[in-house]
């Protein structure tokens, strides 16, 4: 493991330009108008999750709600892998989220780390903190803490939500089935503590909970909550595939009544155990109001992926191209963000680690794909100027990972885990090439669910556009190259 790179206050400022003249004194003035960054990130949570939590409705309502925000791959270490460094998959070359082709050991040893936004927003002065899950594979009594936080509370095999360890600045503490040990609520308490004891410096905090992924625990408090709530039933719910469907997806079996219900209980669980997400977050809203702060902070929520259950017959799971798997959601609030205000404007995980980096006024040394949103959050009328120069289309990507027991990923028995694929998501369509050689065309405007490929009915010259956007995508590196191939008219 490389060293960790020590915060130093003001010699970090003066490293990165920021020191006024006047010196110290001049740095805490300045500091002191310089934006925070609180970031939620969740675990598998969907859409149809976000009913159930008022606190985060108040920031759809108070803040600006991305409507069209998609991962680049629906698993989670790719995922958080492309959040913390800006880079699609094929850039970071985490692919799944165990080695040799993926997880915490690969994305070090490719020295992702030295390329993350916290690098970068360590290196312009911010105080950084990672609370809760990092990446697939780290283990709190073996490995140290990266280069580019100050704080790092990290636990390695949290889902249960009890009886885990969490490496605390190098020290490893086990955690037990206590109430008080619920681990989104530790994590809550940790972050509401770190942002009270910030000062004047300006800080970045990740509180990265392992809910509502499976187990799918709640808290103590919330396990009854919620009697008789069933999965939503969308078009897509126990649909059975056509004729045109990929073959991976024909293999997939009818819903049996035992499934429905197994798939009922578990939605239930996971409205629960949102509720103390939801709850620490307007915790962490109060402190920051209380504080005289929050008008100089962004706080972000999102998802590394999604999660279907029971769509298209599937078992629950994901890792699909389908909505269900990789549009998530993306709401924040803060200094200049627009309120109430909903954009439809394609954005991706990869355009986090940029726009934090803007926030702070920090870049290198980030080498990101992806481009900062923060134009698009200035006022609601220049969105539309905005729009002209926006993506045409999101890349999914897809690596199916090999079997290992281990993986809390793994996919159970028709839970789905495609062949691998490569895919763009735009406005009006869903275009998908499988390395089996299928090929799956949806039509949004006709076919909102994703349910029939049309694939069929296109002309081959289309289909030749579609395949050369989609390689120019799924090749790119950079800002500049993986711009040009988001923007290409497939």
């Amino acid at each position: 493991m490389r060293s960790t790179v020590a915060a130093v206050g003001i010699v970090l400022a003066i490293a990165a330009g920021d020191v006024p003249p006047g010196g110290p004194r001049a740095t805490a003035a300045v500091d002191a108008q310089r934006p925070n960054i609180v970031f939620v990130l969740t675990d598998d949570l969907t859409l149809n999750l976000l009913d159930y939590m008022p606190n985060v409705r108040a920031m759809q309502q108070e803040g600006t709600t991305f409507s069209n925000y998609f991962v680049a791959a629906s698993l989670c270490c790719p995922s958080r892998s492309s959040i913390f460094t800006g880079k699609f998959p094929h850039h970071t070359g985490v692919l799944t989220n165990y080695a040799p082709e993926g997880g915490y050991e690969r994305f070090d040893e490719l020295q992702n780390d030295a390329h993350t936004f916290a690098l970068a927003l360590q290196r312009a002065g911010y105080q950084t903190a990672m609370l809760g899950k990092y990446l697939n594979g780290y283990e709190p009594a073996q490995h140290g803490v990266p280069q580019g936080w100050n704080e790092w509370d990290v636990a390695g095999r949290g889902y249960p939500e009890f009886n885990y360890l969490l490496n605390r600045n190098g020290s490893i503490h086990h955690h037990d089935t206590d109430e008080r040990s619920y681990l989104t609520d530790v994590l809550g308490r940790i972050a509401d503590e770190f942002i009270r004891q910030a000062g004047s410096r300006p800080f970045f905090i990740e509180i990265a909970t392992f809910s509502p992924h499976r187990p799918f625990v709640p808290a103590p408090r919330d396990r009854h909550r919620f009697p008789g709530l069933t999965a939503p039933r969308t078009p897509a719910f126990a649909e059975r595939p056509d004729s045109e469907a990929p073959a991976w997806l024909k293999a997939i079996p009818r819903l049996r009544r035992a499934d429905v219900i197994e798939i009922n209980h578990e939605y239930r669980m996971r409205a629960q155990s949102v509720l103390a997400i939801d709850s620490m977050i307007g915790q962490l809203r109060r402190t920051l109001a209380d504080l005289g702060i929050d008008r100089r902070t962004y706080v972000v929520f999102s998802s590394d992926n999604g999660f279907h259950m029971g769509e298209y017959s599937l078992r629950p799971g994901k890792m699909t191209p389908f909505d269900t798997d990789v549009r998530v959601p993306l709401i924040m609030v803060g200094p200049g963000v627009p309120k109430g205000v909903v954009l439809s404007q394609i954005v991706q995980n990869v355009d986090l680690a940029p726009t934090f980096a803007e926030v702070a006024g920090a870049s290198a040394p980030l080498e990101p794909d992806g481009h900062s949103v923060l134009e698009l959050l200035r006022n609601p009328s220049a969105a539309r100027v905005v729009a002209s120069r926006s993506r045409r289309a999101a890349l999914i990507e897809h690596h199916h990972p090999g079997e290992k027991p281990t993986d809390p990923d793994a996919p159970g028995r028709h839970s789905a885990n495609p062949p691998a694929y490569g895919a763009l998501r735009a406005a009006t369509f869903l275009y998908v090439e499988y390395e089996d050689g299928d090929v799956s065309y949806y039509d949004l405007t006709r076919d909102p669910f994703e349910l029939k490929n049309v694939a069929s009915t296109l002309s081959p010259d289309r289909l030749a556009r579609l395949h050369s956007a989609l390689q120019a995508n799924m090749v790119c590196k950079g800002a500049r190259a993986c711009w040009d191939a988001a923007r290409r008219s497939p």
